[in-house]
Formats: structure tokens, C-alpha cells, sequence
């Protein structure tokens, strides 16, 4: 149960999913529950869109309407992705706070990979090289993704993890996944090398060092994605 401070600042929809125990049932019909809030059924419908947008409910036609686990994800996605439409600057602002973050947690979260999360990394690391140095090239977008987030998977945190999810969504809007430098690509592809090596080899350090110099060059990256794209890779080619 939550305490009437919290509630305060909840609707009536919300307050009803923070006091319900979660479990695996649909929740009850909107005429149902609109009579058990005291709510009008069209009011109902306005607070729910507003928990479906949040992430924290699903509703489809056959199913109805289903609690989801919690995420703090589908929030700061549709809050950042409303700032870069105001100001592309905004995803400059957000990359440097995702840096922080990680700087900030490496420290925690890499003693708590296990060995398959190393073999996932070595892995991932390999099939980046490989597309980069394949005939066609390929951009390793998936791969640079699923690095970075398996390293802070394990930390727990809601929180932590969601803004870093938002940051890629953001990153894949603002083009950063389809074009960039083959250079650049080289070179941020060799610090994640240096990241893998050192976390697989227990030196935590050496890997954090390796973090904030490859860090520095999301800016590099994002100049490159305002100039003409006839000089750099495309996955579109």
C-alpha cells in the first residue's frame, strides 16, 4: 500500500494499480472499475492512456487490459523524443548525461557480470570486427547497443537502465545508427576491444579508462552526422 502523500500526486487509475498486487489476471472491465473509482467511464479512458503511455498497463481487444512491470523507459522516451523535436541540441544535453551515468557505474555494475555476460561481450565484440571488416561493410549498430547495456545490465535499477535504453532510442533517431565514419567506427570499436579485454581479465580500471576516452567521441559523432553523407557508411547503400 502507498502512503496518502504519494497518493496525492496520483490519479484515481493510478492509485488503483499502486495499491492492487500485481498477478497475471486482465484488470476488470472499464465499467467495472469505473464504478469501483467513481469515475466516468470517459474520464477512465483518459487516465488510462495516460498509464499506457507510461508503460505501465497494456490493453488489446482480446486480452483487455493487463498490468505491465514496471519501467521507467517508456516515460523518458516520450519526453525525449518530444525535447529533440523542439531542439536537436537536446540529444547532445542527453548524451552527456548517459556518459556520466556510466562513468558513474562502472565501478558496480562490471563486478557483477558473470562469465556468460563476458562470452556475450567477446562475442559481440567479434561480430563487430567482422562487419567492419567484411565486403559489404556494415555498421555494428546492434552490437555497440547490446555492448554497452549488457555491461549495465545487472545492476538492478530500474532507473539506470531506462534512461540508458532512452538513450539509444534517441541515438537511433538522430541517424547516429545509419551513417558515421569508418574511422570513427575503427576507433570507437578498438576502446570497446580495450573495455572487453579488461573486463574479462578482472581489471576494472583499465576498463574504466577505456570507457571515458571512448565516451569523449559522441560528440565527433554527431558532426559527422550533420555533414554530407556522401563520405560515410551507410547501411542504406
Amino acid at each position: 500500500m502507498i502512503n496518502d502523500r504519494l497518493e496525492n500526486g496520483l490519479s484515481e487509475f493510478l492509485r488503483y494499480l499502486a495499491n492492487h498486487k500485481p498477478d497475471d489476471q486482465p484488470l476488470p472491465a472499464l465499467t467495472t472499475l469505473s464504478r469501483e473509482l467513481g469515475l466516468s467511464v470517459a474520464l477512465l479512458r483518459e487516465q488510462l492512456e495516460v498509464a499506457r503511455t507510461l508503460g505501465l498497463v497494456e490493453v488489446k481487444p482480446r486480452t483487455g487490459i493487463r498490468r505491465q512491470p514496471y519501467s521507467f523507459f517508456p516515460a523518458i522516451r516520450q519526453s525525449l523524443r518530444y525535447a529533440m523535436a523542439l531542439d536537436r541540441n537536446y540529444f547532445l544535453a542527453f548524451a552527456d548525461l548517459r556518459r556520466h551515468i556510466e562513468a558513474a557505474y562502472w565501478h558496480e555494475a562490471v563486478p557483477l557480470l558473470q562469465p556468460e555476460d563476458h562470452a556475450t561481450l567477446k562475442q559481440l565484440v567479434k561480430r563487430a570486427w567482422d562487419k567492419l571488416r567484411g565486403i559489404p561493410i556494415e555498421i555494428p549498430h546492434p552490437e555497440h547497443r547490446e555492448l554497452h547495456l549488457t555491461i549495465f545490465r545487472r545492476l538492478n535499477n530500474p532507473f539506470v537502465e531506462g534512461l540508458l535504453y532512452a538513450y539509444w532510442d534517441a541515438y537511433e533517431i538522430f541517424g547516429l545508427s545509419v551513417f558515421t565514419d569508418y574511422a570513427y567506427l575503427t576507433e570507437v570499436w578498438t576502446y570497446h576491444q580495450q573495455m572487453v579485454d579488461a573486463i574479462c581479465a578482472g581489471d576494472i580500471e583499465a576498463g574504466y579508462q577505456a570507457l571515458i576516452k571512448h565516451s569523449d567521441l559522441i560528440k565527433h559523432a554527431i558532426t559527422l552526422s550533420d555533414e554530407p553523407k556522401t563520405d560515410l557508411v551507410s547501411l542504406e547503400e
